[in-house]
């Protein structure tokens, strides 16, 4: 059978083709009674658009580029925070009919094949994960004018909207918690600093130890479990004595109590544990993590809700959620 072609539906309807075209293309200038008369020719021939030639008429795709500044092995099987961001921001985008197109960036390469895709026109706007220091897409984006958000606060200087949680003030409320349940020598695992959420974790950390008048006992990781428990190692070499550690997202935590079970100490008898971001594995570890709760799902769809409203010349102000302390056996 041939495809249904934008002239039948015209004649199903008795309609010019132009008329039919300004319906497909969702224009509004049509009386309602002949725009029902063309929808119900479409339904019945099971016309499809051809995006192609949709696309030169309203200047739009509708695809949204998701890009994650990660390798696959990390986004796809390490880090549950990257499965709900893709799944939330994709059920998003579908419920306003639009197509996620998932792109990796981790290097200099796809770096420059994600400008080059980007630059062709193939998207209409571009959300922007898990950035590391000066990535240089932000810059590259915004010298092609086309819409972009970020998840998470860009650690360069550029202009570009985005959505973040409290990161410095959910760090407060954790390291607080563990002053008010008498923790002397608090120590911290740090995320890696060229991302925002490690640097303003950190902040958050030392702004209550300055104030609580306790010394700062310091170890970065990456964000990922082994690095969680190689510096848990390394704070009890620098420290025997420390009571409690801070950490910077429930992987590294996860980790830390490896390496906490490994050494002959008590969570939380000896050591106190408090991780960042409340994936459902706190629920589940031995004993389960009091955590700061991150709104992952409401930041991804606060995400496209900002992407969605550039398009229509709305308002570009970042996006602050607040976290939420949870408190678990494991402080």
């Amino acid at each position: 059978m041939r495809r249904p072609t934008l002239e039948a539906v015209a004649a199903r309807a008795g309609v010019s083709r132009a008329t039919a075209s300004r319906v497909v293309n969702g224009q509004t200038t049509v009386a309602p009674h002949i725009r029902d008369a063309v929808l119900l020719a479409i339904d019945e021939l099971g016309y499809v658009p051809n995006s192609a030639a949709r696309s030169l008429v309203t200047q739009r795709t509708d695809s949204i580029a998701l890009v994650i500044s990660e390798p696959g092995t990390r986004v796809f099987s390490e880090d549950p925070l990257f499965s709900t961001v893709i799944r939330s921001a994709s059920m998003e985008l579908e419920s306003a009919n639009k197509q996620v197109v998932l792109m990796l960036a981790s290097n200099a390469k796809s770096h420059a094949r994600v400008e080059r895709y980007i630059s062709g026109g193939h998207v209409d706007g571009v959300m922007l994960i898990s950035m590391h220091g000066a990535d240089p897409l932000p810059s590259a984006l915004s010298r092609l004018r086309v819409p972009v958000v970020s998840y998470g606060r860009p650690a360069v200087p550029v202009d570009i909207p985005f959505v973040d949680n409290d990161n410095v003030g959910g760090a407060e409320a954790g390291v607080r918690h563990l002053v008010e349940i008498g923790r002397r020598r608090i120590a911290t695992i740090a995320g890696p600093q060229d991302m925002i959420a490690g640097q303003d974790r950190l902040t958050g950390y030392r702004n209550v130890l300055r104030d609580s008048d306790r010394r700062s006992i310091v170890a970065v990781g990456d964000f990922t479990r082994e690095s969680g428990a190689i510096a848990m190692r390394q704070l009890l070499g620098d420290d025997p004595a420390l009571d409690a550690v801070f950490v910077a997202n429930d992987l590294m935590a996860v980790g830390a109590l490896q390496s906490l079970r490994q050494a002959g100490r008590r969570v939380p008898d000896d050591v106190a544990v408090v991780g960042f971001d409340d994936i459902e594995a706190a629920k589940y570890t031995e004993p389960p993590l009091t955590t700061l709760r991150h709104p992952v799902t409401d930041q991804a769809t606060a995400m496209v809700h900002l992407l969605l409203g550039l398009f229509e010349g709305g308002p570009a102000d970042p996006v602050i959620l607040p976290t939420e302390l949870v408190i678990r056996e494991s402080a």
